[in-house]
């Protein structure tokens, strides 16, 4: 393969991949690879390589004779992705504390920068690539081969489900962003001290954060089910 052909593949994994988190590409449609190869000028065996990787990292879903569809987001996943979304953003955080490097915690304070100039500026779409990355970089320096796959699942809907619901013109939303924002502070303070208990405490609260918002948002008033509270944690249901 020649560098020109890798750079393309390259171009067209990242771009797919951002389409996907943003919901240009939305949960549950069908890619059309012959529009994806003249999109990206590529043919379709790379084509296909990124789309196998994209599969295995839970992008998109490959079914014979039917084509690749992009990752659905069903009542099932939905619900599967709230009981384990606390467990896994703890544990990734604990061991984060662990093993950071110096070089990993400037790569976190590099994006937590950036983050906070996305809020600043109401780029809805770069705040939520961006928070992905930031906790991304956390999944990296767990260093762990059993939870980063799960990890990087639960961020893609996290960052899907975030675009979803989220505007910078509503205040209580701009509030916890901002909260939000903060606790990204903490947790570079935290992973820089490795404070292992501290990480993965915060990182719960981190998460009933951002619960509380996607639960309201996600669950009609008036139902009562849990969606991956932490043991203990009261709900509060709001019309929006």
């Amino acid at each position: 393969m020649t560098d020109d052909s890798r750079t393309k593949k390259a171009i067209c994994l990242e771009d797919l991949k951002r389409r996907i988190l943003t919901q240009a590409l939305e949960p549950g449609s069908y890619l059309d690879e012959v529009s994806i190869s003249e999109t990206y000028a590529i043919s379709r065996p790379p084509l296909r390589e990124v789309l196998r990787q994209m599969a295995g990292e839970g992008y998109v879903v490959l079914h014979e004779n039917r084509g690749v569809q992009v990752a659905p987001m069903t009542h099932k996943t939905l619900r599967n992705f709230f009981l384990a979304a606390p467990m896994i953003y703890a544990a990734v955080s604990r061991l984060a504390a662990q093993h950071a490097t110096k070089l990993q915690v400037t790569q976190l304070k590099n994006t937590q920068r950036l983050f906070r100039a996305a809020i600043v500026s109401g780029d809805v779409a770069e705040r939520a690539l961006l928070n992905e990355r930031f906790h991304a970089v956390i999944g990296e320096m767990a260093d762990n081969e059993f939870l980063i796959p799960s990890l990087r699942r639960l961020l893609i809907d996290h960052t899907r489900i975030g675009m979803t619901f989220y505007s910078p013109h509503q205040q209580g939303m701009a509030r916890q962003r901002a909260v939000a924002a903060d606790q990204h502070d903490q947790f570079i303070a935290l992973i820089e001290a490795h404070d292992e208990d501290g990480a993965a405490a915060l990182a719960i609260d981190h998460w009933e954060l951002s619960r509380a918002e996607i639960e309201n948002f996600v669950t009609p008033i008036g139902i009562d089910i849990s969606l991956g509270r932490a043991p203990g944690t009261a709900i509060k249901r709001e019309a929006i």
